[in-house]
């Protein structure tokens, strides 16, 4: 399970008594990078979440103060604590700058 995830309008079970978690790819995923987390492992989370459909991924790293972007696993970019996450057309108007994140 990713740290924080994010699911479009119109995506979800529209049943109100529908409890517990629901089997639904998010759109949005976001892993915060603790210090005991390893980079395989970051990459084999990422690997599934884009197998799973999720459309786009942040991985947060607070104490380098950067992050990376997936799109795919060949659509990668970094960002530094000076640029801006962006939700792009998963999350439209959504931005904010990294450092507010990181520290």
């Amino acid at each position: 399970m990713p740290d924080v995830s994010f699911v479009a309008v119109g995506r979800t079970p529209s049943d109100p008594a529908l409890e517990g978690f629901v089997d639904l790819t998010p759109d949005l995923v976001i892993e915060v990078l603790s210090p005991g987390d390893h980079s395989r492992d970051v990459l084999d989370k990422v690997g599934e979440y884009l197998q799973a459909g999720v459309r786009l991924i942040w991985i947060v790293d607070p104490k380098r103060r950067s992050a990376v972007i997936y799109r795919s696993l060949s659509d990668v970019r970094q960002l530094a604590a000076e640029d801006s996450l962006d939700g792009e057309d998963v999350v439209p108007g959504f931005g904010c700058p990294l450092k507010e994140v990181v520290g």
